[in-house]
């Protein structure tokens, strides 16, 4: 009788997961999606690491991840506020225009050789904005592709989509850039995004039911948003711990394209390899959520994720072979997905139905925020000690007490400079922070290709 019902409960959940694939609309859009994230995780990767031949410094490489992040600090809690208020369909359609415009822009511009710190910042920021202004209504639309019983199968289905394009679209990127030059990912981004545009004009969204009530202008959606936030202990308290975590975590993101090449010694193979290992611990880590929930609880699931994300950070500070890198991204995947989740879940049970945008909004401004600040911070620090140090060296910060419905106290704790690799006649302690000499600007006419 327990193997039935558990052959039962087998069957509903791979039935749930692949219901939402039977509405051609919802497939159709995934794919596409999936597709243009690859290209998204693509540029990511070549644009770090074209930042490391135009600049080697680490606060300059960090400002990619600024720039990246920084727009959905800015942007996520008006957007969400907007998607409630205009046409979702026609404004995602506008946007991806814009966004392919963008992108082709880039990648002329690195095409020709003409490419600068400054205007990579730049093109990174204009993306950036395009993603936040559209990440509330692609979350919105969601329930107008699948009807009400498929839609948890739906946002388990876009997740997984969304892990999958992180663990191929950066290796990916690596292998294309090694095999045809430093344009090519940022060619592939651009083409991308066009199935968006066509999946989207193919689709005819339904028409959304009246109301009797007037609909909410965009200020006073935004203040309402802001104000139930302020008034909502147990969002506030998820809020905090999110910032505690993410502020930290963001030291790997933001540096490791100078861990890969400077500290591994390695190309940009094996940097969209390390972080292609941490999209796959990301999948990894969100197919055994269910099972650490089950076991430990949600609290416990967030102070382990911290922990290995703490263990992750101090490999990568050790890392000076690939296969430490490796083990380090991997562990970072999947710490960072089962803390991400687990939060994001914390986030939806503290919110009623009425403002679940905007605050689902908030929690994605705070997250973004908390990346933004950590990425300078840490590109700082590595800009005035070796890589290895500054990862190492806040590594106890990350172990927070995360298990508590408050925020943990953090603390640091000083790494030895043992470390640290040294040139013959440099002191204990010093950094070689020089541009390698294989740095250089992409002029080649291959780099076209």
């Amino acid at each position: 009788m327990n193997e039935d019902k558990q052959s039962r409960k087998t069957q509903a959940a791979t039935a749930s997961a692949g219901s939402p694939f039977r509405h051609r609309i919802f497939t159709v859009l995934w794919i596409a999606t999936v597709i243009s994230n690859i290209g998204t995780w693509m540029y990511n990767a070549a644009a770090g690491w074209l930042m490391t031949t135009l600049n080697a410094d680490p606060l300059i490489v960090s400002l990619v991840q600024v720039a990246t992040s920084l727009p959905m600090f800015l942007f996520a809690l008006p957007a969400g506020a907007l998607a409630d208020i205009v046409d979702r369909r026609r404004f995602l359609i506008l946007v991806q225009i814009a966004l392919a415009v963008v992108a082709a822009a880039i990648a002329a511009l690195v095409c020709l050789g003409l490419i600068t710190p400054a205007l990579l910042l730049m093109f990174t920021f204009l993306l950036g904005i395009g993603a936040a202004l559209t990440a509330p209504a692609w979350q919105a639309i969601v329930p107008q592709l699948v009807p009400t019983q498929d839609l948890s199968g739906a946002i388990v289905a876009n997740s997984v989509g969304i892990n999958i394009s992180r663990a191929m679209g950066p290796a990916l990127g690596g292998v294309i850039i090694a095999a045809l030059g430093i344009a090519a990912p940022f060619w592939l981004n651009a083409a991308s995004i066009l199935g968006i545009i066509g999946a989207l004009l193919w689709w005819r969204a339904p028409r959304p039911p009246t109301h009797r009530l007037p609909a909410e202008r965009f200020v006073g959606a935004v203040v309402a948003g802001l104000r139930h936030v302020r008034h909502s202990p147990p969002l506030r308290a998820t809020l905090m711990r999110a910032v505690g975590f993410f502020l930290f975590a963001s030291a790997y993101w933001a540096l490791l394209p100078l861990v890969a090449r400077d500290q591994i010694a390695a190309g940009p193979a094996l940097y969209g390899i390390l972080l292609g290992a941490i999209g796959a611990g990301a999948v990894l880590g969100a197919l055994g959520l269910p099972w650490l929930k089950n076991k430990l609880g949600p609290d416990r699931v967030v102070a382990a994720g911290s922990v290995g994300t703490a263990v992750s950070l101090t490999l990568f500070g050790l890392a000076h072979e690939p296969v430490v890198g490796l083990a380090a991204s991997a562990i970072a995947g999947i710490s960072w997905i089962i803390v991400l989740a687990s939060l994001n879940v914390s986030a939806q049970a503290s919110l009623p139905d009425w403002v679940r945008g905007r605050g689902l909004a908030m929690f994605v401004t705070v997250f973004f925020g908390a990346m933004t600040v950590g990425g300078v911070i840490w590109g700082q620090v590595g800009g005035g000690r070796s890589r290895a140090r500054c990862h190492s060296s806040h590594v106890a910060l990350e172990v927070a007490d995360s298990g508590r419905n408050r925020p943990g106290a953090l603390h640091a704790l000083a790494c030895a400079d043992r470390h640290t690799r040294r040139r013959p006649g440099q002191r204990a302690g010093a950094c070689d922070h020089r541009v390698s000499n294989q740095a250089h600007r992409p002029r080649r006419l291959s780099d076209c290709a």
